[in-house]
């Protein structure tokens, strides 16, 4: 596994790299908000969290496309950081042209699982919630989506938790037994 920075600002295409009518691009760091204002039409400082923008995407002043911007304030995004996500149009060159102004602008390509691992160590998701996501994108059937949805909203760490917590009021009662 590549060495994960988490001080950087991450940018990645989270859909399907094909031609598509909607492509999304998420951008997760501190610098998140920053960067995409300076290639956004519209000013997107002080916004609040959870909310639309429409405009331009520009380079210098030429529109590369018409775009819906979503923000998230730090502690209030799948990664627990600071996160933009930018709705497109699905062109292969659009999505690539956007990636290049950001990663122009000092963003770097995120590498696989990042996003993730992110959430994990920003203790938005514990490790079996982490493991999860990939099941649930590999899932092949009604089954496996299943497994993989209760695991991502916490079923398997909820029966875990509550065995941990009969192991040690069992190891409790045991102490207080030798106590006597």
């Amino acid at each position: 596994m590549k060495n994960f920075n988490n001080t950087d600002t991450i940018c990645a295409l989270a859909t399907g790299g094909g031609i598509s009518a909607i492509a999304l691009i998420r951008i997760s760091g501190d610098k998140s908000i920053k960067v995409v204002d300076k290639i956004f039409s519209k000013n997107l400082t002080n916004k609040e969290s959870h909310t639309v923008h429409f405009g331009n995407i520009l380079e210098k002043k030429n529109i590369i496309d018409e775009a819906v911007i979503t923000i998230f304030h730090k502690n209030q995004s799948f990664t627990g950081e600071e996160t933009v996500e930018i709705s497109c149009h699905g062109s292969q060159y659009i999505q690539k042209k956007i990636l290049e102004l950001l990663i122009n602008n000092g963003i770097r390509l995120a590498n696989p699982g990042e996003y993730t691992m992110r959430a994990f160590q920003n203790g938005k998701l514990d490790l079996s919630q982490a493991e999860s996501i990939a099941d649930l994108i590999e899932a092949e059937s009604e089954a496996a989506h299943k497994t993989a949805i209760q695991h991502l909203r916490g079923g398997f760490s909820k029966k875990l938790k509550l065995l941990r917590q009969k192991l040690i009021d069992f190891a409790s009662l045991i102490e207080l037994e030798l106590d006597f």
